[in-house]
């Protein structure tokens, strides 16, 4: 039951199964938003939400009994206790004063298709862990936004109190600057008090908007680069001892048939020698011992052959070895009928 349901989880199928059932919600809550459909199919809308909630509990429940005997290991996923939060939140009644949380609970149910769909997890992990660079980046543009306030307030605020007339209005018109929102107007009217304030403007837009940006494209793509790494060795993390304890029984049932085989194999030769009968798949196989019979059944091929032993006679060197006994024993296993174990007439 427990490898069941971790071939269901882990199959692509039941990946893109989820992702489906995670956009037809998303479509559902959509439907709502129109009185008309809402007012006609409100029972079919909230079976929809339930089947989905059903859906989700099953599928909560899988991944936990694919950890089994330790199931505790789903909470140790963020996304995992991301997803199950959101069920929990779900299964608030939507009446009285809980119905606009569970309204909120169903809008929540799409950011799922986050945890579901690995290159979005891959993005958002990479997001959050560029967070502290950039919160170095903020306070760097802080201070320079700061700097640059108090200047523009010491130049500007008799000439045009609209957008400097205190630190926190200047601070403001700043910003509207380093958004690029029109910021020309503002530096038209400071430049009819000095024709080189233009200078002021322009160097704030530099270093506020295009550095800025590109520190932050930095950060962003140096902790997509950590986030890519750690998936890499999340996937080629250390087996668990179960896995290590299946491999080793799958290694020991794969030697203990090699080692069948080979008994049989080392068993083949002497039931020939008994039979007589050597076969030609297993001739190949045999090792090529100096043996009178061996020497005399390569020798051998058929009754006719000169170096048979009904044909021409024995070979010279079968003669000069004297072991008539062998011989004797070899053409006499069958009955007489087989001269030696490579003839194959009889």
């Amino acid at each position: 039951m427990v490898k069941l349901a971790g071939r269901i989880t882990g199959s692509s199928q039941f990946e893109y199964f989820i992702i489906g059932l995670i956009l037809g919600n998303g479509v559902l809550l959509g439907v709502e938003t129109i009185p008309s459909i809402k007012e006609g199919y409100s029972a079919w809308l909230n079976a929809g939400h339930w089947i989905t909630i059903a859906i989700f509990i099953v599928e909560a429940a899988l991944k936990m009994l694919a950890l089994a005997p330790r199931s505790e290991r789903y909470f140790r996923d963020n996304w995992n206790v991301f997803d199950f939060t959101i069920i929990v939140l779900s299964l608030i009644p939507a009446v009285g004063t809980f119905a606009v949380v569970a309204r909120l609970a169903r809008l929540m149910r799409l950011l799922r298709l986050v945890s579901a769909v690995p290159e979005l997890r891959l993005i958002v992990t990479t997001l959050v862990r560029s967070i502290p660079g950039m919160l170095h980046i903020v306070a760097v543009m802080s201070v320079l936004s700061y700097i640059y306030a108090i200047v523009g307030y010491e130049l500007f605020h008799e000439h045009d109190p609209e957008h400097w007339d205190n630190l926190g209005i200047s601070l403001l018109s700043l910003f509207r600057v380093v958004t690029l929102e029109d910021w020309t107007d503002i530096m038209y009217v400071a430049m009819e008090l000095n024709s080189f304030a233009w200078i002021y403007f322009v160097s704030y837009v530099v270093l506020g908007s295009f550095v800025t940006i590109n520190l932050f494209i930095a950060v962003v793509i140096n902790n997509l680069d950590e986030a890519k790494q750690e998936r890499l060795r999340q996937l080629e993390q250390v087996p668990t001892a179960d896995e290590l304890v299946e491999e080793l029984r799958a290694a020991r049932e794969s030697l203990s048939r090699l080692e069948r085989r080979l008994s049989r194999a080392e068993d083949t030769p002497e039931r020939c020698r008994l039979q007589g009968v050597r076969p030609a798949a297993v001739a190949g196989m045999l090792p090529r011992l100096e043996d009178p019979w061996r020497r005399h059944s390569r020798i051998c091929v058929s009754a006719t052959s000169p170096g048979c032993w009904r044909g021409r006679g024995r070979p010279a060197s079968w003669r000069r070895s004297g072991r008539r006994s062998s011989a004797s024993r070899i053409r006499s296993t069958r009955g007489g009928g087989t001269s030696c174990g490579g003839c194959r007439r009889t």
